[in-house]
């Protein structure tokens, strides 16, 4: 028999299959009976009964998956704010570092060099990405450079 993988159906269909799995075995059922109706694993017949035993309907509901939102980061959010205003305000040769523009390894020894912190240059670049900042090709344009000047000096020439 196929099992179902529940991973891949809605939040509330999971909560309707679980209500009518409680259903059947409210009415006499055995588990192994539930679980090849309704084509899932006997384990998941078995923990499904004991959340409810334990909590009630509340203990049928999807619990939230995965780290807590800012778990597990290695900056705090005062060193993410002063890193993002260093970046803004300053570049890279005021601060003393070989570059002339925020890379990520730039931005990776700047880190290292405030806070003591070494991150990985992939982890540099999620940092960047979740504060808004994005790749961006410098524009390639001389300060020395005066269009008016040159415009008169484009004529035609004629042949």
């Amino acid at each position: 028999m196929e099992k179902r993988d529940a991973r891949k159906i809605s939040s509330e269909a999971q909560y309707e299959l679980r209500c009518r799995c409680l259903r059947m075995l409210r009415q006499g059922m055995k588990q192994v009976e539930v679980a090849s109706i309704l084509e899932v694993s006997r384990t998941s017949v078995v923990r499904w009964w004991r959340n409810y035993r334990q909590e009630g309907m509340n203990g049928l509901k999807q619990k939230t998956r995965g780290r807590r939102h800012g778990q597990k980061r290695r900056l705090d959010r005062e060193q993410e704010r002063s890193i993002q205003r260093m970046l803004v305000d300053k570049t890279p040769d005021q601060l003393k570092l070989p570059f002339a523009l925020w890379t990520r390894k730039a931005v990776q020894e700047a880190i290292a060099q405030h806070y003591y912190v070494k991150l990985p240059i992939r982890t540099v670049g999620e940092y960047l990405h979740r504060w808004g900042f994005t790749p961006q090709k410098p524009v390639k344009k001389s300060y020395e450079q005066q269009p008016e000047r040159v415009s008169g000096l484009t004529r035609s020439i004629p042949v």
